[in-house]
């Protein structure tokens, strides 16, 4: 608080708000800047009613299962993680679908699921899904 003494015989007592004003603009402006700093990842929710496909027609989806012990299958075909990258890019190139399931395993590990997508992206996949269960 200020304190004035002026020629009116008292004192007058002000509170000084200026440094209150300062501090709070202050953190307006981080605040204000944190917020333009998040990142999203652009998600695509499932419809929320499907279309039931007959049970004899003909899948071309690619699955790619990441197991508990870091071993990988596309289509319930073993591939090892060191093969994964070429298998892919010879199945994606000519495919004009770049749409992909990649289906974990709970036990798996959250890395080598993450490594799994990351190799796909690198083989031309453009649309990853997870799907349920």
């Amino acid at each position: 608080m200020g304190a004035s003494v002026g020629n009116s015989g008292g004192l007058n007592n002000e509170p000084n708000v200026v440094p209150m004003i300062d501090i709070m603009l202050v953190l307006l402006v981080i605040f204000i800047l944190v917020q333009q700093v998040r990142k999203a990842i652009d998600i695509q929710l499932p419809d929320p009613t499907p279309a039931v496909a007959t049970a004899n027609s003909a899948s071309n989806q690619i699955v790619l299962e990441v197991f508990a012990n870091g071993t990988y299958s596309v289509n319930r075909e073993p591939v090892d993680s060191a093969s994964l990258p070429k298998f892919l890019k010879d199945i994606y190139d000519p495919r004009p679908e770049k749409i992909i399931f990649v289906k974990g395993d709970p036990k798996a590990e959250f890395q080598s699921i993450i490594h799994a997508m990351d190799v796909a992206r690198g083989a031309g996949v453009r649309v990853i899904g997870v799907p349920p269960g």
